[in-house]
């Protein structure tokens, strides 16, 4: 299947402005990780990841590791966040589905992905983390129509998922950061 860039245009455009009803359009799509990661998540990546490289640096060779980081951790997380919140589903009463778990991590990253276009320009990359905060509360509504916990354990789940992909993108960081650097 070849990648279509409206289409990739028209999700992350609904799933920033729209991201209830958006959703639910995702649940009933059932693409599985692999088309997740090359049709959508793997196009958004590299838009923050070229950006620190344009942006962040006059020299060339710590650009290209800085991007190679942005990036590995976009990937590398968002396989390891679907795989802590596709093993917490049973305990929150959802459904186990590593497609689905895949699908809402890398889906949630695309405000943070898409505003990763101000590290172009350092002192605008604090917006990218405030679009990650979006990120966020994508996350949290997504929780429910993905992973189908019931509305009275949502919002822990989401807690929990919350502090595990933090913790996950700290601790990647931190490993390519010394692997590259």
């Amino acid at each position: 299947m070849k990648t279509n860039p409206g289409e990739i245009f028209q999700r992350a455009k609904s799933i920033i402005l729209n991201p209830k009803s958006e959703w639910i359009v995702i649940d009933s799509e059932n693409h599985s990780h692999n088309h997740v990661l090359s049709n959508y998540l793997i196009w958004l990546a590299l838009i923050p990841a070229i950006s620190i490289m344009i942006g962040w640096s006059s020299d060339i060779n710590f650009g290209i590791k800085m991007a190679i980081k942005q990036f590995a951790t976009i990937i590398g997380g968002s396989y390891l966040t679907a795989w802590v919140i596709n093993e917490l589903a049973p305990r929150y009463n959802g459904a186990k589905n590593f497609n689905k778990a895949f699908e809402l991590v890398a889906y949630c990253y695309t405000a943070m992905c898409v505003a990763g276009i101000f590290y172009l320009f350092n002192i605008l990359g604090s917006i990218a983390f405030l679009a990650g905060l979006y990120s966020l509360y994508t996350l949290y509504v997504g929780l429910q129509p993905m992973m189908k916990a019931p509305n009275e354990t949502n919002s822990l789940y989401f807690i929990v998922s919350l502090v595990c992909m933090i913790g996950i993108s700290i601790v990647l960081g931190i490993i390519l950061r010394i692997a590259f650097i």
